[in-house]
């Protein structure tokens, strides 16, 4: 029985900070983030948004593409590092919010980065099995970073979501593969506002080791190699480190310089790579096949294969694409509006 991606959504805040503004503030070296990490700005929720908020604009977008009634979904599960709520679901108020209630199965889960292709893994899994006739699954964040930590420069905000089916399908789920281990590279222990992250450490033995090895997994599995790919969507803590994995892998390293096969779209963790997803399916055409792997720290990555359906071509255009919400007037912040709005700067009664 084949299973996969019904339709499909993200949604990007429209406020962005660019490195050159934080780099003023603390000092440090502009130049060096936009060449060596190829950064140049990221989103930034407004004060009225959160993963919820997010979430919920995600999974119209996906909803509309897919056609499904929200009220013959399944399940609902949302993904995230930075639920609104420490005792709350997130996915209760999204599920709500889209008409999927009452009778419908939810959870929110949590693996760093890869929470959200945990919501897409298991969603895949239940309705393939026939529990459920389709799932929603969302990946969605608004990512913390500590005043002057490097990842103040990168950890972003948005979400992508995905109905899963067996019918209408723009995309089929041909394999899926999981690596785990347990690699202490990021943390953020209770009531701590900012997580915390081991340097260096959280390349090699971290996400290299974890995105290389899935990835040869899933190949191994699939018996497939670079050259059956069109696509390839990797976790993007920075520009480089996706490149990389993907020039190490084997694909073309023209094509990856180019960014004609992995596109960059931004740490915004738990949607990450499934908004890269929601990118590539924005122009991919029928029978491409995208390579889709994810990164969580603590440590593990969900491993996908793609194969793009004739369908797409009629989804594309029925909800905002990925790129255009990225590039559609985005509104400049200064670093104190950014710090407001992230709640970095506290009131004295605070």
């Amino acid at each position: 029985m084949e299973v996969g991606i019904a339709g499909y959504g993200a949604y990007v805040p429209r406020h962005r900070i660019k490195v050159e503004e934080i780099a003023k503030v603390w000092g440090t070296d502009a130049p060096s983030y936009k060449r060596g990490l190829r950064l140049q700005e990221k989103s930034v929720p407004s004060p009225d948004q959160d993963t919820i908020t997010m979430s919920v604009e995600a999974a119209r977008h996906a909803l509309a593409r897919s056609g499904t009634d929200p009220g013959r979904l399944g399940a609902v599960y949302v993904g995230s590092e930075s639920h609104p709520y420490a005792v709350k679901p997130s996915g209760t108020v999204v599920a709500e919010a889209v008409g999927a209630t009452p009778e419908v199965h939810c959870a929110d889960f949590e693996f760093a980065c890869k929470a959200g292709t945990e919501g897409m893994f298991v969603g895949l899994s239940l309705v393939r099995s026939g529990d459920v006739e389709s799932a929603l699954a969302i990946g969605a964040d608004t990512s913390q970073g500590a005043p002057g930590d490097a990842l103040e420069y990168s950890a972003s905000a948005g979400a992508a979501a995905f109905v899963m089916a067996r019918e209408n399908l723009v995309a089929v789920c041909e394999h899926t593969h999981a690596y785990m281990t347990d690699t202490p590279d990021f943390w953020r222990r209770e009531y701590q506002h900012y997580p915390r992250h081991a340097g260096r450490f959280t390349g090699e033995p971290a996400y290299f080791n974890h995105v290389l090895s899935c990835a040869r997994g899933l190949m191994e599995k699939s018996g497939t190699t670079p050259d059956d790919f069109r696509w390839a969507v990797f976790h993007q803590p920075n520009g480089k480190f996706p490149l990389r994995a993907a020039k190490e892998l084997g694909f073309p390293r023209e094509k990856v310089d180019q960014g004609l096969l992995c596109p960059m779209i931004g740490n915004t963790y738990s949607g990450s790579s499934p908004m890269g997803l929601t990118a590539v399916l924005d122009v991919a055409a029928p029978g491409d096949r995208i390579l889709m792997v994810s990164y969580g720290s603590g440590a593990g990555s969900d491993g996908f294969i793609w194969r793009v359906e004739e369908r797409i071509r009629e989804v594309q255009d029925l909800a905002p694409k990925t790129r255009d919400q990225i590039e559609d007037h985005p509104l400049y912040l200064d670093y104190g509006t950014y710090a407001k709005f992230r709640g970095k700067i506290l009131r004295a009664a605070e």
